[in-house]
């Protein structure tokens, strides 16, 4: 990986900027705008599959139907969701004045939007804004347009990736409410390979399914995720399909594992890896109900090996294993084996950010690795404070 942060402006062919429009009351960074000079405008793109949507989902899915991208507008400081036909106006109206301003089509305009539901945007505010970010338009943007997407977000997220001659860069928000359907985040990856539609769909599907969707912080699923990819083809390189695709892979783990390095409240990353399962999808139900259990969690929390609770959160699954054939380590010690006492959890240590749960089912050869956080007052205070 790439130490500089140009994020979405790394590969050819794109113009970013990040503003302060003044959504915000903090003052702070709230409006980015990226832009695809081409000479391709193909995109693809992945929402929440949360059926209360806002309304730059909804318009972004609609926009996507053509398969082609100028520009993604995104505000942070409101979601724009539960917001009526109002809600849906403003948007539009959003996208309306991007393609005015850059003299595209608002149909060519993708909007995403974050911050609290139920409220709507301070158009008077918000459309200044768009005028101020494409005055500010460079191909050196990428990082204040990552800046300008946070919301509880502690630090901006960027990530990119140069194979031969052409590039996949991208930045992502989010920090709490993460959980698959996506996570509460954004998402802008971008590539000046010259790759068509079909395959930007087929290498984000395939990428998102075990990165951002194996992303699982807090089981809540948010109302606005989404996930775009736009190729400009300015380096006029068209890639193997398989290369092309670990690329768009390589970005998308890298930003999956900043989104939970930064989950708000969070004191420790937890990587739950489900091994020997009958079928990858019983693995992820695995991963993701362990990830979920808050017992657990808050046991991680107080640096304590509790192996039963990962037990308990199997049992509860659909997955096929045999409890007497149960296996599970943490940080590397096997703490259970065969469904009973195994290694002495004295061994285990707890100290570092990252902690390992391994779950072996014996039941098949699939696996499957989930991300999740501990459980911290810190969580519950800037959740329980998130709206005031």
């Amino acid at each position: 990986m790439s130490s500089s942060n140009l994020g979405v402006t790394a590969a050819k062919g794109f113009r970013a900027a990040g503003v302060t429009a003044g959504i915000k009351a903090s003052g702070t960074p709230d409006l980015a705008l990226v832009v695809n000079d081409g000479p391709s405008l193909a995109a693809a793109g992945v929402f929440t599959s949360n059926r209360v949507k806002a309304a730059p989902v909804l318009w972004s899915q609609q926009v996507l139907k053509g398969g082609q991208l100028a520009a993604v507008i995104l505000n942070s400081g409101g979601a724009n969701a539960c917001t009526g036909p109002g809600g849906f106006q403003d948007t539009h109206a959003t996208a309306e004045r991007v393609g005015a301003e850059l003299g595209v089509s608002a149909g060519e305009v993708a909007v995403c939007s974050t911050g609290l539901i139920g409220e709507r945007l301070p158009m008077d505010i918000l459309l200044p804004g768009v005028d101020l970010a494409v005055k500010q338009l460079g191909e050196t943007g990428g990082e204040a347009a990552a800046i300008a997407i946070k919301t509880t977000d502690t630090v901006h997220k960027t990530a990119q990736v140069a194979v031969g001659g052409w590039t996949v860069g991208g930045m992502a928000k989010g920090a709490g409410m993460l959980a698959p359907g996506l996570a509460t985040m954004l998402v802008v990856l971008t590539t000046d390979a010259a790759v068509d539609g079909a395959e930007l769909d087929r290498a984000l599907r395939a990428a998102t399914r075990t990165t951002f969707d194996r992303v699982d912080s807090d089981g809540c699923m948010s109302t606005n995720d989404t996930v775009l990819l736009l190729a400009s083809g300015a380096s006029g390189i068209t890639p193997e399909p398989a290369e092309f695709a670990d690329a768009v892979q390589q970005v998308c783990a890298d930003l999956a594992r900043q989104l939970i390095g930064d989950a708000e409240g969070a004191s420790k990353d937890i990587r739950i890896d489900v091994t020997d399962a009958a079928t990858e999808d019983e693995a992820v139900e695995v991963g993701r109900t362990i990830a979920r259990n808050n017992l657990l969690k808050c046991a991680i929390h107080g640096e304590d090996p509790n192996w039963g609770r990962v037990l308990a959160a199997i049992g509860t699954t659909g997955a096929a294993f045999d409890p007497d054939r149960l296996d599970v380590a943490i940080n590397g010690v096997w703490v259970c084996r065969g469904g009973a006492v195994g290694e002495d959890r004295s061994l285990v240590d707890m100290t570092d950010r990252q902690v390992v749960i391994t779950a072996r089912l014996n039941a098949g050869q699939a696996a499957a690795t989930v991300w999740t956080n501990d459980l911290t007052a810190e969580y519950v205070h800037e959740n329980s404070a998130y709206s005031t």
